[in-house]
């Protein structure tokens, strides 16, 4: 199932819009799960990193589009946006918050469907895991392909990924029963690794992008055993 979002004021664009959407669902197989915002304070109070297509008006009253956008971006980065205008100069700003594409109103069909296919060939989540974590400043939506390893450091959890540190609530346990069965595991008390991020094991330490993380004793043996079954994984 796929999630889509439409944000617009005008219920007559967005009962359009909506129409469209169950044209073509019938003539693809796709089936979504639509949500309807009208203004884009609205979508961005209420975000929480769940939908994989937004179709979003740039002009709106108390939020426009483009200002939403800009929220919701630095919050998730693998959303599909498109906007809906009937001002190409302002759509043009979209690929500034990196927007798939943008439709003129009135909108036609055709071209609706066009775009459309775009955006759902852009989705891949079948090929990724996402996990959506609270934050001080909102929700952050995560590929769990994307975690060197999660660290339990003052009371909170600690995702290490390639572009920065993030902290939230939560507990090792429950990391541990959610993260196992995606190729993760618990080398100690403190330390959840990512399997395909171990570059190798030194003096009793799991080695992750050149940090040293210490493998507690009692883990030592299964964690040599998980490892070695996960590169034999891997060769295959």
């Amino acid at each position: 199932m796929i999630r889509l979002a439409i944000v617009e004021d005008e219920d007559i664009y967005a009962e359009k819009l909506t129409e469209y959407l169950e044209k073509y669902q019938k003539e693809t197989g796709k089936t979504f799960r639509i949500d309807r915002y009208t203004d884009g304070a609205e979508l961005v109070e209420n975000y929480r990193g769940d939908y994989d297509i937004i179709l979003m008006d740039i002009q709106m009253k108390l939020m426009d589009g483009m200002s939403a956008a800009e929220e919701i971006r630095a919050l998730d980065r693998q959303v599909v946006i498109l906007f809906i205008t009937n001002m190409t100069q302002y759509a043009i700003r979209g690929y500034q918050v990196d927007a798939l594409d943008y439709m003129v109103k009135p909108v036609e069909y055709f071209s609706f469907s066009r775009k459309m296919d775009r955006a759902v060939s852009r989705i891949k989540r079948e090929e990724h895991y996402w996990l959506s974590i609270p934050l001080r400043e909102g929700m952050q939506k995560i590929d769990l392909n994307d975690i060197y390893y999660v660290e339990s450091r003052a009371h909170s959890m600690v995702y290490h990924t390639e572009d920065r540190e993030y902290a939230s609530r939560g507990t090792m346990k429950e990391l541990e029963k959610m993260f196992v069965p995606y190729d993760f595991f618990r080398i100690g008390n403190s330390f959840l690794v990512n399997m395909k991020y171990v570059d190798g094991v030194q003096s009793n330490c799991c080695v992750i992008r050149g940090e040293s993380l210490p493998v507690s004793r009692g883990k030592r043996k299964k964690f040599m055993d998980a490892l070695l079954e996960h590169m034999s994984e891997v060769i295959r």
